[in-house]
C-alpha cells in the first residue's frame, strides 16, 4: 500500500512511541501485556495532526485561503484545525455544535478559551443534531460571496482523505513492531467520527494482517456506529484505489458499551480510567474520548475478552487539553 502519490504538510515530524504499560500490565493481574501508542504526543494535536496534514495539503492544493470546519463544545478538531490553519495562514470558522444542551459557554476554558486566543475568524454556535455539513457549506457560499475561497474539513477530519492519516499511522505500526520484534494481537482505538478507526481497518486489510481492530464507540450505539465507520472506510478505499470488497461491514467491530449516557457525559468508568492512567503511567487521557476508550480497553482485559498471553495495544488519541474544563467530573 503507497501513500507516497499522496499530498502531506509534513505536521508528523516522526513516529510516535509505543511503550509499554507496565503498571497498568502489573495491575491487571491477567497473562495479558498492554502498550500505548502515543499519538498524543503529536504537536498536542492527536489523531486530528495526522488527518490535517493531508487534508491542509489537499485545500492548499485547491487553491483554497480558507479552512470551514465544525466539532463539540471542547473540540479538540477545531482547535488544532485553527492552529494548522494560522501556521499556514489560511483562515479559519469554526461552527460549534453544541449536542449536550446547555454546555456552550463562550467563556468556558479548555479548547473553547484557545479558539479565541489564537484567533478564529468566526465561531457560530448551534444546537445538537444540528446539520452540521449543512451548515457548514451555507458558511462557505457566504465567503465565496466575499471572495474567498474555502475549503470545508469535516467534523473529526473524518472522510476518505482525513483516513489517510491512519492508513499511515497503520503502516508506521507495522513498520515498529517489526523493528521492536514485537508481535501485537489486538489494537484497541476510538470510534467516533471514524476517520482514525476507518483508516486503521482498511489498512490492516490492505496489509494482510493478522491484528485484531476493536473500536469503542464514544457517542452512537454500535449498529448506527457501524454505518458511520464503513461509510469513511468506504470513501478512503475509493481514494486508494483499492478493490471496494477488501472490508465488509462486518469486519467492524464497534463496542458501545462504555458510552453511558451519552457524547462528553461523564460515566463511572471513565472517570476511574482516567484516574488509572495518570497515576500509574503518568499518562493524561481526556473524558471524552480516551477517557471512555480507556475504559473499555481495561475493562475488556479485566474479562477476559483478549486471549490469554496476547499483547494488546490502545491508541492514545490524544485530547488532554479539554479535561481542564471538566473538573467537576473528578471533585468527588
Amino acid at each position: 500500500m503507497d501513500l507516497n502519490r499522496f499530498k502531506k504538510r509534513g505536521y508528523v515530524k516522526r513516529p510516535t512511541y509505543i511503550e509499554p504499560l507496565k503498571n497498568l500490565t502489573k495491575l491487571m493481574d491477567k497473562n495479558i501485556s498492554l502498550y500505548v501508542k502515543r499519538d498524543d504526543m503529536l504537536e498536542s494535536g492527536g489523531n486530528k495532526t495526522r488527518k490535517l496534514d493531508y487534508l491542509i495539503a489537499d485545500a492548499i492544493e485547491k487553491g483554497c485561503d480558507t479552512l470551514i470546519t465544525c466539532g463539540a463544545v471542547q473540540s479538540n478538531h477545531c482547535r488544532i484545525t485553527l492552529a494548522w490553519a494560522n501556521l499556514e495562514k489560511l483562515d479559519c470558522h469554526l461552527l460549534i455544535e453544541e449536542r449536550v444542551k446547555g454546555s456552550y459557554s463562550e467563556n468556558a476554558s479548555g479548547n473553547n478559551f484557545l479558539f479565541h486566543l489564537m484567533g478564529a475568524k468566526s465561531i457560530q454556535m448551534h444546537p445538537g443534531k444540528s446539520d452540521m455539513m449543512a451548515l457548514m457549506e451555507k458558511k462557505a457560499e457566504e465567503l465565496k460571496k466575499q471572495g474567498k475561497k474555502p475549503y470545508i474539513v469535516p467534523g473529526g477530519g473524518s472522510n476518505g482523505i482525513g483516513a489517510l492519516g491512519y492508513s499511515s499511522c497503520a503502516l508506521e505500526i507495522m513498520e515498529q513492531l517489526s523493528k521492536e520484534s514485537l508481535d501485537i494481537d489486538t489494537i484497541v482505538v476510538p470510534s467516533g467520527s471514524s476517520g482514525t478507526h476507518a483508516g486503521m481497518a482498511v489498512a490492516l486489510k490492505a496489509l494482510n494482517s493478522k491484528i485484531k481492530l476493536v473500536g469503542i464507540n464514544v457517542s452512537r450505539p454500535t449498529d448506527v456506529q457501524k454505518d458511520v465507520v464503513f461509510k469513511v472506510a468506504q470513501e478512503h478505499i475509493e481514494v486508494l484505489g483499492l478493490d471496494k470488497d477488501i472490508l465488509k461491514k462486518d469486519d467492524l467491530i464497534c463496542l458501545d458499551n462504555y458510552v453511558g449516557e451519552g457524547y462528553s457525559l461523564k460515566t463511572d468508568g471513565m472517570k476511574d480510567a482516567v484516574e488509572l492512567f495518570a497515576r500509574e503511567e503518568s499518562i493524561l487521557l481526556d473524558p471524552v474520548y480516551t477517557g471512555k476508550v480507556a475504559d473499555g480497553f481495561l475493562d475488556l482485559v479485566k474479562n477476559d475478552y483478549f486471549k490469554d498471553g496476547s499483547n494488546v495495544l490502545f491508541l492514545h488519541t490524544g485530547g488532554s487539553i479539554a479535561l481542564f474544563e471538566y473538573l467537576k467530573y473528578f471533585k468527588d
